[in-house]
């Protein structure tokens, strides 16, 4: 339990790699703040957390709606008095697409929730933050930060970039307020994102790309669990962590090596 007494917040968390930080964070003891967009999933979600046996305050808002991220990070203070721990999860593959064929509106959606997204998060949550400390943890992805050979996610790779150059520029700034921030950039995990990427015509913009056998060579081409994000999640949350802070931290099983 060695985030008794800690509260967190968790975004996306209504399932995948959020759900799964979310009951990992609670079972170490953590009351948690689990914000989704889809009520009726992050109801069950918190209804889970309190069946078994810890705390949960369900958080509906849209992380790219200023007002409602306010609402949100207020509510959850104001149920649990503070805020330690921030995981700002919450995102969307949105269109990939060749970049004259990817409309304006496509690529707003996906700066919007990816970055203003994390951005609003985070804004919100450090006031509180300061007043002990704590851990930002962001999920970038292997796209944008190590590969670049997901065909037509131009805007999902250039937000993914840009959560790792905001977590180190944060690291620098926040650090004087014993808060660390850190990225965990997954790469093929068994959540529902893939099944939501809209994809048009990426054959276009695809540029084949050699790999030797086995695309995640630590499995086999298995992909890692929302689990084993969540253990490292919690690893950086908590204080064995202390002292590492502005860090990149890819969890892919070598895949991201390969190409």
């Amino acid at each position: 339990m060695e985030l008794q007494g800690k509260v967190a917040l968790v975004t996306g968390a209504g399932s995948g790699i959020g759900k799964a930080a979310a009951l990992r964070l609670a079972r170490e003891g953590a009351m948690v703040g689990v914000l989704s967009h889809t009520e009726d999933e992050i109801r069950k979600v918190a209804q889970e957390i309190d069946q078994a046996g810890g705390k949960a305050i369900p958080l509906v808002a849209d992380v790219a709606d200023e007002s409602q991220m306010k609402k949100a990070v207020a509510d959850l203070v104001q149920a649990y008095g503070r805020l330690d721990i921030v995981f700002a999860n919450a995102g969307i593959n949105g269109v990939w697409a060749p970049i004259d064929e990817l409309q304006p509106a496509d690529w707003d959606r996906t700066i919007n929730t990816n970055l203003r997204g994390t951005y609003l998060t985070i804004h919100y949550a450090v006031p509180h933050l300061k007043t002990a400390g704590g851990s930002i943890v962001i999920t970038a992805s292997i796209n944008g930060t190590r590969t670049f050979t997901s065909a037509g996610a131009t805007a999902y790779s250039a937000t993914k970039a840009a959560q790792v150059a905001m977590a180190q520029m944060l690291a620098v700034e926040l650090a004087k307020h014993k808060i660390r921030v850190n990225t965990v950039c997954p790469g093929k995990i068994d959540t529902e994102i893939a099944e939501n990427t809209d994809k048009r015509n990426i054959e276009e913009a695809e540029v084949p790309a050699e790999f030797p056998a086995g695309r995640i060579p630590l499995t086999g081409n298995e992909p890692g669990t929302s689990e084993e994000v969540a253990e490292l999640v919690l690893f950086l949350a908590s204080d064995r962590a202390r002292h590492i802070t502005g860090t990149p931290v890819w969890i892919d099983g070598a895949q991201s090596l390969l190409v």
